[in-house]
């Protein structure tokens, strides 16, 4: 006999404070709405529910339901009232969770026994309140069933709260305040975009009534790193790829290494799934130790150079993460900066493995939105399919091909050159102000420094007030607000950054 869900009690005033409250943001309340159900009937029934288990509004991390409800107006507007997302899978997915209250009629008539708990059970964890449903004064037949759930590994290492302000980036830092602020917070080299590769840029105007075509552009990367064609896809800019691998994988157990860029997990979060953190430590130089990454993750994300710890982990410690089943993605963002591109992983024949290349950062193309992904074909396929039509613009397009011609990669590599002799000036003097509280962990490899001092934030403003502006790296998991990233420049710049610095120690 199949068990029935008890009604929802009546509504009481939500809990605040008090020793039992969870963590902000580690539970999720799946819903399951008929049609022209209204945002104050499912906010009803979602606040009786957190109060069942205790716990007040802050506790809820997301809204979870069946793909085919989640354009309903009441869902969307109940979860933007409460300030969460709402996650939506798909029922034959929801059909695979295991519940403790199934429903004959649910399950014929949506595809999957119970919405509710499934829903709020599909990253897995612990159900705290069971299906709930709710009792229409007015007669009317059920409208709205709600179950709560905890996340898994809720309090322990490696969960991922919302602790960090993971879509801040270095170009605030510039656009804050309005003052004319010498830029060593956005790691893109100065004076670029270069006068030729503008020029190529330009040239394209005329082409655009027609819709671009990026198959010379993704037979040139395919030609850079001796792969197939079907091997590449065109990306508007590597953040983009955080997108859609997001959209494109089901992983049971993600796993992001950080430090480093943000977007990555902030991708992944919003696209539903649960992300754990790899923390690497700063008294370890900030190197990837064999056995860090849980054996059973079946996606690994990690960078290389990593943002912002500038270090460069060996090609080999990061191919012993590859393992039948599992996706390892690599961003090699800034790779094209180190010397000879050491350690880099594109183009190489590995089970699983993405590699994510930006041109924005040598070529100052910030503005246009220029990247690729070069992986496994069938991956490149999924991939494509999650992205829109003609992505990637057409003066885009030119510029990959400008960019990965003769002249520019020997142009690139003259340039790494110039950031390698840039930043041992850097380090130098930034190694003279040791006795003052500045310290650098691990060996930087890439146009930036991450940096340590007393009194992060007030350094920070005194620089600010002095002239240059440096990345706050709070934002990164894994760092506080002692921590700085500083983007290598020019001889004459280095001498006044370092000379303020001092000051403002």
């Amino acid at each position: 006999m199949v068990p029935s869900a008890p009604p929802a009690p009546s509504v009481p005033p939500l809990r605040s404070g008090g020793g039992d409250r969870a963590r902000p943001g580690r539970v999720v309340a799946g819903v399951g709405a008929g049609r022209g159900v209204t945002a104050d009937e499912v906010l009803a029934l979602v606040r009786a529910v957190l109060a069942e288990a205790g716990l007040d509004r802050d506790a809820l991390g997301a809204l979870a339901t069946v793909d085919r409800r989640a354009g309903e107006p009441g869902l969307v507007g109940a979860a933007r009232r409460l300030g969460v997302p709402l996650r939506a899978y798909p029922a034959a997915e929801l059909a695979r969770v295991t519940v403790p209250h199934p429903s004959p009629g649910t399950l014929a008539a949506v595809g999957t026994p119970s919405v509710a708990e499934a829903a709020a059970l599909s990253a897995g964890g612990e159900l705290l309140v069971p299906k709930r449903k709710s009792a229409p004064s007015d007669g009317r037949s059920v409208r709205v069933t709600c179950a709560l759930a905890r996340l898994p590994g809720e309090g322990a290492p490696g969960a991922a709260p919302d602790d960090h302000d993971l879509r801040h980036h270095g170009d605030a830092e510039v656009r804050d305040g309005g003052r004319d602020l010498v830029d060593l917070a956005v790691n893109v080299r100065t004076g670029t975009p270069p006068a030729w590769l503008r020029e190529r840029i330009a040239g394209s105007l005329p082409g655009l009534a027609a819709y671009p075509d990026g198959r010379a552009a993704r037979a040139a990367v395919a030609a850079r790193h001796r792969v197939a064609v079907d091997r590449v896809l065109l990306t508007a800019g590597a953040a983009e790829a955080f997108v859609l691998l997001a959209r494109a994988l089901s992983p049971r157990r993600a796993v992001v290494v950080h430090p480093q860029f943000t977007e990555p997990e902030a991708a992944l979060r919003d696209a539903g799934h649960r992300v754990e953190r790899v923390l690497l430590r700063p008294e370890d130089g900030f190197r990837l130790r064999d056995g860090a990454v849980p054996a059973d993750a079946d996606l690994v994300v990690v960078g290389n150079p990593t943002n912002p710890t500038s270090v460069l982990h060996p090609a080999e410690a990061l191919l012993r993460l590859a393992r039948p089943g599992r996706t390892l993605v690599v961003d090699e963002a800034f790779i094209d900066a180190v010397p000879g591109e050491r350690e880099a992983l594109a183009g190489r024949e590995v089970p699983g493995l993405v590699v994510l290349r930006s041109l924005t950062k040598t070529w100052g193309l910030a503005g246009l939105r220029v990247g690729y992904v070069v992986a496994e074909a069938g991956t490149v396929r999924a991939l494509e399919r999650a992205q829109p039509l003609w992505p990637v613009s057409t003066p885009a397009l030119v510029a990959v091909e400008a960019c990965l011609s003769e002249r520019a990669l020997a142009e690139a590599a003259r340039v790494a050159g110039e950031v390698a002799a840039d930043r041992a000036r850097l380090l130098a003097g930034l190694a003279r102000l040791a006795p003052r509280g500045v310290r650098v962990h691990g060996v930087a490899q890439a146009p930036f420094v991450l940096v340590r001092v007393d009194d992060g934030p007030g350094v920070r403003e005194r620089l600010r007030g002095a002239g240059f502006a440096v990345r706050r790296a709070d934002t990164f998991p894994g760092l506080g607000p002692d921590w700085l990233r500083v983007a290598v420049r020019d001889a004459e710049v280095c001498a006044a950054f370092l000379a303020a610095l001092e000051r403002a120690l």
